[in-house]
């Protein structure tokens, strides 16, 4: 199924690159890979600057629709959360590249997870240079 994906369906999201699924007849949380968002509901953690926007935008992408899941070398991180490339089924949209490319993550490289690093560093690069999201809203 790694090849293709999985299809799942988003039961919840938890904050810009966090959210929970159901798929195979199971509740997963999944981690997007290869970014990172500023943290809104990390335990004692302060709401971090642009966290509530990019929550809002993941939300705004995906909430309560169908998304197909692909898979790098590692399927789950030490909480257990499965790891994965997201992409709205309706339309194919990467999810964790548009929110690079917003300016409402960025690139977070962890081998052997690495197939869309390249890309992601270059979206957050040309998302700097414009200005967009964090890039402008946080210093």
């Amino acid at each position: 199924a790694s090849s293709t994906g999985q299809r799942a369906r988003v039961l919840r999201v938890v904050d810009g690159d966090t959210i929970i699924v159901r798929v195979a007849g199971r509740r997963e949380r999944v981690r997007y890979i290869g970014i990172d968002t500023p943290e809104s509901v990390k335990p004692d953690t302060p709401v971090q600057c642009f966290a509530v926007a990019a929550s809002n935008r993941n939300k705004r992408l995906i909430d309560g629709r169908a998304v197909l899941l692909r898979f790098d070398v590692e399927r789950r991180d030490r909480y257990r959360r499965l790891l994965a490339y997201v992409y709205r089924g309706s339309d194919g949209l990467f999810v964790n590249a548009d929110l690079v490319r917003g300016g409402y993550a960025v690139p977070m490289t962890i081998p052997p997870n690495v197939a869309h690093a390249d890309e992601f560093v270059r979206l957050a690069r040309e998302a700097r240079r414009a200005g967009r999201g964090l890039w402008s809203a946080c210093r």
